[in-house]
C-alpha cells in the first residue's frame, strides 16, 4: 500500500476511534461534577503538550509483550507493537485531544435551557443529546474532527515508536518522507511533502470557510 492511502486509512481509522471516545468523554465531562475533574480534564490534553515520542514511548511500554497488558493482548492473538493497529493507536492518541477539546467547548456552548425544556417534556438524555445537543453544537465537532484528521494524518514520533517503519504496513507519509530524506531522495520527499501540504490546507480551509459561516449545512 502507498504511503498516501496508508495514512488515509490509518487516520480514518483513528477519526473513528477519536469521535465515539472523544465525544462520550465530552459529553460526561460537560453533564457531571466529580472530585478529580480537573485533573482527569488535564490527563485527557496531556497529549497535545507531551513531545510525541514520549507519548510513543508510554504507548510502547503499555503495549509491549514484555509488559503484563501487552502480555495480556498476546495471549487473545491482539498485536500491537509494530503493527496498524499500532499506528492507528498512536495517531488516535495524540490527535485526540484537538477533538475533545473542540467538541467540550461546542458542548458547552448549547443552551442549557433549551435542554431542560426537552426534559420537561419527559424525552430522555440520550434523545436529546442526539436531537438537540449534537444539531446545536455540530460546526464544533465537525471542525475539531478535522484538525484530529489532520494531526493524525501527520502523526510521526508515537508512530516510529509503537508501530515502527515498516514498508506496506506502517510507513505513513510522514514516516517515509523520514526513510526518504535518510536514502538520500529528496525529490520523493518533496513529492509527498507537496501531496500532505496540499491535503493538510484544504482542509484547514475548509475549517476556516466553516467558522466564518461561508459553508451552510443543515442537520
Amino acid at each position: 500500500m502507498s504511503p498516501l492511502l496508508l495514512s488515509l486509512e490509518i487516520a480514518g481509522l483513528a477519526l473513528i476511534n477519536i469521535l465515539v471516545i472523544g465525544l462520550l468523554l465530552a459529553y460526561l465531562m460537560k453533564r457531571y461534577n466529580f472530585i478529580g475533574k480537573a485533573l482527569l480534564d488535564a490527563i485527557f490534553m496531556l497529549p497535545l503538550v507531551l513531545p510525541p515520542v514520549v507519548v510513543g514511548f508510554v504507548l510502547l511500554m503499555i503495549f509491549s509483550p514484555a509488559n503484563w497488558f501487552g502480555a495480556w493482548l498476546d495471549t487473545y492473538g491482539l498485536t500491537v507493537v509494530f503493527t496498524k493497529a499500532g499506528a492507528v493507536i498512536a495517531a488516535s492518541v495524540v490527535a485526540f485531544p484537538l477533538f475533545y477539546q473542540t467538541a467540550r467547548s461546542a458542548l458547552e456552548s448549547v443552551n442549557t435551557d433549551i435542554e431542560d425544556v426537552a426534559r420537561t417534556l419527559g424525552a430522555s438524555e440520550w434523545r436529546i443529546f442526539l436531537t438537540i445537543t449534537i444539531p446545536l453544537a455540530w460546526k464544533g465537532l465537525v471542525t475539531g474532527g478535522i484538525l484530529a484528521f489532520s494531526r493524525a494524518l501527520g502523526e510521526f514520533g508515537a508512530t516510529i515508536l509503537l508501530a515502527g517503519n515498516i514498508p506496506g504496513v506502517t510507513r505513513t507519509m510522514p514516516l517515509a518522507i523520514y526513510s526518504l530524506v535518510e536514502y538520500g531522495d529528496y525529490d520523493g520527499a518533496w513529492f509527498l511533502v507537496a501531496y500532505i501540504c496540499i491535503l493538510t490546507l484544504s482542509l484547514l480551509c475548509f475549517v476556516h470557510l466553516l467558522t466564518h459561516k461561508k459553508i451552510g449545512i443543515r442537520l
